[in-house]
């Protein structure tokens, strides 16, 4: 493994660790200092890990669909979000890329990981249960 990619994982942990407690504070606060260490291609790696970690190992092999009714319905972060997992599990990097770009020149970014930070939590919560 790269110092770049154990770095990124570390910091993927971090923003776990502060999702898992709660403290939503927190988990901005390890993405700001990633960017300020990374830029926001740093936190974009850290998103995309947070991505696969939902996704998981059993990823299905093929095309994966957005199964999601009243997405268009749903606030910016949440469809960020299932979009953003869609093209981890998609194998699509530059709509991933497109998408954390988007956020950024929204301003949401820091909602859009906040509630990204909290969905990989409550998978990784189903997943346990």
């Amino acid at each position: 493994m790269t110092d770049e990619a154990q770095q990124t994982l570390d910091d993927a942990t971090a923003v776990l660790r502060s999702a898992l407690v709660g403290d939503g504070d927190a988990v901005v606060g390890a993405f700001d200092a990633v960017v300020d260490r990374a830029g926001l291609a740093g936190a974009y790696g850290v998103a995309w890990c947070l991505a696969g970690t939902m996704v998981g190992d059993a990823a299905p092999a093929g095309a994966c669909a957005l199964d999601f009714p009243g997405i268009d319905q749903a606030d910016y972060d949440t469809r960020w979000v299932a979009r953003f997992v869609s093209a981890y599990a998609n194998h699509d990097a530059d709509t991933g890329e497109a998408l954390f770009g988007a956020a950024a020149a929204d301003g949401l970014l820091p909602d859009c990981l906040l509630t990204l930070a909290g969905s990989t939590v409550a998978t990784l919560r189903s997943r346990a249960g």
